[in-house]
């Protein structure tokens, strides 16, 4: 599949999804994009810039959910114009598909709506690439038939995104036997930010653990993965929306490149 000009998978060079999880505000979202965008060109990878207009599976009431589909999308839009990178969101709703096209290179169907058969008809219709969040909930085998799914309504191009599987009570364990069985029908995406999510274990959040994100990332490349999905921050601590297990910029430049060196050792044995 091409998300963009850019090759996914078939023996072509890891890609790097990378971006804020959600958008905070413009300015903050352009500083990103030109940091990812150097940091990309300085290790020779594929960039597509990520960033989530709206959060709309938050734990409460009263967490930040981001600017809406509207703004999200121009900012999006300026993203990709003055940086020209590919970029990708999520979509939680069919109304908001088309819209989204309109901007967005890849639409992103999210782990606990993997299987709305509505949503993916709606996303899949646009036209464009989809890339499937696997519910934490389904083995790797189940996935085989979101993928059916999304072709039999027209998408152009599938992938597929392990982030873990649901592990007793607020966790969550990444099982490097399923990704062969992912990679047999589907491009396959690594999502290490949210491998390293403790779910709902935070104050009315989900919590996690930054310091997992990197060897869990070094173990998908070396598995064989297409795709690495890493969201960043320049501050954490900060960050409105998952920033336990986001990392910083220095500690993603350092993991890019870590994993670049490790798929140009290893993609000739992949092919």
């Amino acid at each position: 599949m091409r998300i963009g000009s850019i090759e996914v998978g078939g023996g072509a060079p890891l890609v790097l999804i990378s971006g804020l999880n959600v958008i905070e505000e413009e300015g903050a979202t352009l500083e990103c994009a030109a940091t990812l965008r150097d940091l990309a060109e300085r290790h020779d990878v594929p960039l597509v810039f990520k960033a989530s207009f709206d959060k709309a599976n938050r734990s409460s009431i009263h967490s930040f959910r981001g600017p809406g589909l509207d703004e999200g999308l121009r900012i999006l839009a300026r993203v990709k114009r003055e940086f020209g990178l590919p970029v990708t969101t999520d979509v939680h709703d069919p109304a908001q598909a088309k819209p989204a096209a309109e901007v967005i290179d890849c639409l992103q169907i999210p782990a606990f709506l993997c299987r709305q058969t509505d949503l993916v008809a709606a996303c899949a219709s646009t036209g464009r690439p989809l890339n499937f969040k696997k519910g934490q909930f389904l083995a790797p085998d189940d996935m085989r038939l979101a993928v059916e799914k999304a072709n039999h309504f027209g998408a152009q191009g599938v992938m597929v995104t392990e982030r873990g599987a649901a592990f007793g009570y607020h966790d969550l364990v990444v099982d490097i036997r399923g990704f062969a069985a992912l990679r047999e029908f589907a491009p396959l995406c690594f999502d290490a930010t949210h491998a390293a999510q403790r779910p709902g274990a935070g104050v009315n959040a989900s919590g996690g653990r930054r310091e997992d994100v990197a060897p869990l990332a070094r173990a998908a490349v070396a598995a064989g993965i297409d795709a690495l999905f890493v969201e960043g921050h320049p501050q954490p601590e900060q960050a409105p929306c998952d920033g336990p297990s986001q990392i910083d910029f220095a500690a993603l430049d350092r993991l890019v490149g870590e994993c670049a060196a490790l798929d140009r050792a290893l993609r000739p044995a992949r092919r």
